[in-house]
């Protein structure tokens, strides 16, 4: 068997400067900032403004950022993974529109739709390419623009999400460092309690779905919040049994950043200390497929080189898991 792992050997973000706070929130829906924070913990959130500006824009600006940030050639790259629901179009990819504006002229790619828990599956999809000997860098970039699906009239959904990027390299390992295990779920039952009506094969577009305000994301929050807590806590004590591991050997949990209430209940039922739990939703809402590399750029400078971290999601389908790392560097 080989003892090659996949590694995260560094981390880029990108976050678009336009910032919506409570306060402006409060001007364009039936809201404030008592009733925003205490049900998300959330007070700003960035958001992509710019005419022809997509996701795939913020992906780049990751990427590019992550390449020089590592020193890295982009000849050297073999393979990108994109995560995201809201790709800049149907078609093609994202993945390989980043290749091309970034210059990754040696890589192929393909998007992950797994809704909140796109990242984590792409990591660990693109881990079994390196662990197989096939690959050597692969780069895995989560990046959402929710702003261009969220209706701005629903407070139940317009307060939660932003718009952002995070992308991590993965280098083959031999020392033990990298992705140890991982515990991926899904049930696609779920899809009942949140999704997007129209714009796909079932319900195409049509003047009636635009004007019934059908492209925009629904969510039953009641069941999510319940679904989610539940996934993300059983999938971390399984991955710990499974391991041989306690709460008390891992340095930290890396939640989705879905709602503040969420993550405090995830750690709760753990009984997981929340100074070892990392936290931005206050800064950026609900990035979706950014929110974990976000708070893995955000935290990277108290990750220590063999810290144990499980990064963990949950998202629309539904799915979720979780992933255990052993930590690459200082």
């Amino acid at each position: 068997m080989s003892n090659i792992k996949a590694c995260i050997s560094g981390i880029g973000s990108y976050l678009p400067p336009d910032i919506l706070s409570n306060s402006d929130l409060e001007k364009m829906v039936d809201t404030n900032d008592h009733w925003i924070t205490t049900r998300t913990g959330i007070k700003t959130r960035h958001i992509l403004k710019g005419e022809g500006l997509g996701t795939s824009h913020m992906g780049t600006k990751a990427v590019q950022q992550l390449l020089e940030k590592t020193n890295t050639d982009p000849n050297e790259i073999e393979l990108i993974i994109c995560a995201t629901v809201t790709a800049d179009m149907v078609f093609p990819d994202n993945a390989n529109t980043i290749a091309d504006k970034v210059g990754l002229k040696k890589a192929y790619g393909f998007d992950v739709n797994a809704a909140c828990s796109g990242f984590l599956y792409s990591i660990n999809i693109a881990s079994k390419f390196i662990e197989s000997g096939t690959h050597k860098k692969v780069i895995v970039v989560g990046t959402d623009k929710m702003s261009s699906i969220i209706d701005y009239t629903d407070r139940a959904t317009c307060v939660i999400f932003g718009d952002g990027a995070g992308a991590v390299l993965l280098e083959a390992n031999t020392e033990g460092y990298g992705i140890q295990d991982s515990i991926l779920k899904g049930d696609g039952s779920g899809r009942e309690f949140l999704h997007m009506k129209a714009g796909g094969s079932v319900k195409p577009a049509t003047v009636e779905t635009v004007a019934n305000k059908e492209h925009f994301v629904y969510q039953d929050g009641k069941p999510v919040f319940k679904r989610a807590v539940s996934g993300m806590s059983s999938t971390i004590k399984d991955i710990l049994k499974r391991n041989e591991l306690t709460k008390d050997d891992i340095s930290w949990v890396v939640p989705h950043q879905a709602n503040k209430r969420i993550i405090d209940s995830v750690a709760h039922m753990l009984d997981f200390p929340m100074e070892k739990v990392m936290v931005n939703i206050e800064k950026y809402g609900n990035t979706t497929a950014a929110t974990l590399p976000l708070c893995l750029y955000d935290y990277e400078n108290q990750l220590k080189k063999g810290d144990k971290i499980i990064l963990t999601a949950f998202g629309g389908g539904f799915t979720w898991g979780s992933v255990l790392i052993n930590w690459a560097y200082d």
